[in-house]
């Protein structure tokens, strides 16, 4: 498998790729949900959560390397904008790292669009700060709601603990199309939406550039990004329900002692489209009996093992396999 880490203009390259795809080539190409095959080995079509794109990214090469001509291309949408997509019928599969909201499963029932959940893998939502921050050792809840906040007055770190420097925090956060975002905004800001100075960006390798170029950075993202810059960023524990300040790691968010900020990662396939498209129907068994190892792989946390084969004979089943 290719290396995990992938450059902004790379990720940019695959987007248009989706789009253009989407768009048809004069080739033959159909939409997502009229099952349209591209060449002899058909296509599939897949846009969504840039915390998702690392997992679906290492199952769409090594899908490739077994069929070379199914075009399998991963969008980065975010997790919006790929359900965006998804409800239109634009998609065959939609990576999220939050559920469907209710207002988008009206817009897939107006659409006739019918779908399965999928869950992937665990994630733990990880907040850092600069490598050079040597008194951030632990935040709580509060603290985090307080800083982040939509009309805080946190401006630097005294602010948030006495005790801590006077210095500004630069403020870096997936955008809101990010299903990331979404989760934070839940279990964090109280749905009041986020600050007005923070940075925010839909490319999670943006965020780590950020904090990363900030001696006062603070930024939050998915547990594998943490992972693939662990030597230039610091993970904050976080304090949990039980009062323990927790740092994610495989063992803490399996088991949810990281709370509240560990969650499961989703895919969403187009029924349609796996009965129609063999392409989709083999690309989402090859997820499924892989997604465990290779989320391993890539820095997210597998399931148990019978979780993925009660989703492989759902899938069978919608497939009348």
């Amino acid at each position: 498998m290719k290396a995990f880490k992938k450059s902004a203009l790379l990720m940019m390259l695959t987007t248009l790729l989706i789009v253009a795809t989407a768009c048809g080539n004069g080739d033959g190409s159909g939409s997502a949900a009229e099952g349209g095959s591209e060449g002899k080995g058909g296509s599939v079509k897949i846009d969504g959560s840039s915390t998702v794109f690392p997992i679906m990214e290492a199952v769409s090469e090594e899908f490739k390397s077994e069929h070379p001509d199914v075009k399998v291309p991963v969008g980065v949408s975010g997790t919006g904008g790929g359900f965006e997509q998804f409800t239109k019928g634009e998609t065959d599969l939609s990576n999220a790292s939050r559920p469907i909201k209710e207002e988008e499963k009206k817009l897939a029932e107006e659409n006739g669009i019918e779908y399965t959940e999928l869950t992937l893998a665990f994630d733990g939502l990880s907040v850092v700060v600069n490598k050079e921050n040597d008194f951030v050792d632990q935040l709580t809840v509060e603290e985090l709601t307080k800083m982040w906040k939509k009309g805080s007055k946190v401006k630097t770190w005294a602010d948030v603990r006495e005790g801590w420097p006077e210095e500004e925090i630069k403020f870096f956060s997936p955008g809101t199309d990010s299903g990331t975002f979404d989760y934070f905004n839940e279990v964090i800001l109280e749905e009041k939406g986020i600050r007005k100075d923070a940075q925010l960006s839909e490319n999670d390798n943006i965020l780590v550039k950020g904090v990363t170029g900030s001696q006062n950075g603070i930024g939050f993202f998915g547990y594998a990004y943490y992972l693939e810059n662990k030597d230039n960023l610091t993970v904050v524990p976080i304090v949990n329900e039980a009062g323990e300040a927790v740092k994610p790691t495989g063992e803490t968010i399996q088991s949810g002692k990281y709370n509240p900020l560990s969650r499961p990662l989703f895919t969403y396939v187009n029924n349609k489209s796996l009965k129609e498209n063999e392409a989709v129907y083999n690309y989402v068994m090859y997820t499924l009996e892989n997604a465990g190892k290779l989320a391993e792989e890539v820095g997210y946390v597998a399931l148990p093992q019978e979780q993925y084969d009660k989703q492989i004979e759902k899938i069978k089943e919608i497939a009348g396999k």
